[in-house]
């Protein structure tokens, strides 16, 4: 039973590193392969300094790995596994958001 809580504090602590957006949009800019954080700045459009922020947060809690070559540090998913599980919680999403949309046009078909 205790073993199971921590799982569970674990888990919960990798869903609130995940419940930034950008974060999100982070491990979509990596789920193709490494990148720098010059190339992830401007896919992203923001901040270098937001990015490193957001890119050492999931780098020390294992989500993230980096690499140095010289004075480029390079970024990677460090379990595939993670981009699945974020595009799962997508598939979800766009299901629940297609389901309301069917509710709504018959409300409105009703009304």
């Amino acid at each position: 039973m205790k073993k199971e809580k921590s799982i569970y504090e674990l888990q919960a602590e990798i869903c609130k590193i995940l419940s930034s957006p950008k974060r999100i949009e982070i491990i979509n800019a990596l789920k193709n392969g490494e990148k720098t954080v010059t190339e992830l700045v401007e896919i992203l459009g923001t901040p270098k300094a937001n990015v490193s922020q957001h890119l050492a947060v999931m780098r020390h809690r294992g989500i993230l790995k980096s690499r140095r070559d010289g004075v480029s540090i390079y970024y990677t998913i460090a379990n595939p596994k993670v981009v699945q599980a974020c595009s799962i919680m997508r598939e979800v999403l766009n299901e629940l958001l297609m389901e309301r949309s069917k509710m709504a046009a018959k409300l409105m078909q009703k009304g």
